[in-house]
């Protein structure tokens, strides 16, 4: 994700957004099985860390976090 001024902010349900952001910060370290084995407090912080996010740590869910583990999944695999 390119840090611009002009983006639209991210937040927790665009998993998306997300998914693309931790591959393209991550690329093709993290295979499916590796993506599945992260354990939600690193996934957490990588996504607060990503350019744009706005999202506060106070409305991260479980849900949110398994959405954006699949997400990223189908991300990896569109550049397999």
């Amino acid at each position: 994700m390119i840090d611009d001024k002009y983006a639209l902010p991210i937040y927790w349900n665009d998993y998306e957004d997300i998914a693309m952001g931790l591959y393209e910060k991550f690329g093709d370290e993290f295979g499916e099985s590796k993506i599945y084995r992260i354990r939600f407090t690193d996934l957490m912080e990588w996504v607060l860390s990503l350019p744009n996010f706005s999202g506060k740590r106070e409305e991260c869910n479980e849900g949110h976090l398994e959405q954006i583990q699949s997400a990223w999944v189908y991300e990896w695999r569109d550049n397999q």
